[in-house]
């Protein structure tokens, strides 16, 4: 199977892209129940999903999984170097 796209994810590593801070991001999980851009249980028993829509959208999640992780490593260096 083979799902076309128009666009895709890597949007999320342009310097313009603004990283939810995870205070804001806890926040919205709280009051939501669902990651932002991502269709809640109730929209997909209703509308089903577009697998390729999900497939970039899962694809942004990791992607700003990856940045907000290079950025606690950053601060445990730094943690670190202070430290020593």
């Amino acid at each position: 199977m083979k799902v076309t796209l128009s666009g895709w994810s890597d949007f999320v590593f342009d310097e313009s892209y603004r990283l939810p801070s995870l205070t804001e991001l806890e926040r919205y999980v709280k009051e939501n129940r669902h990651l932002p851009d991502i269709p809640s249980e109730s929209e997909v028993r209703q509308g089903g999903v577009d697998l390729g829509e999900m497939n970039a959208l899962l694809l942004q999640k990791v992607e700003e999984l990856t940045l907000y992780i290079i950025d606690l490593q950053k601060q445990i260096n730094e943690l670190k170097t202070k430290k020593q």
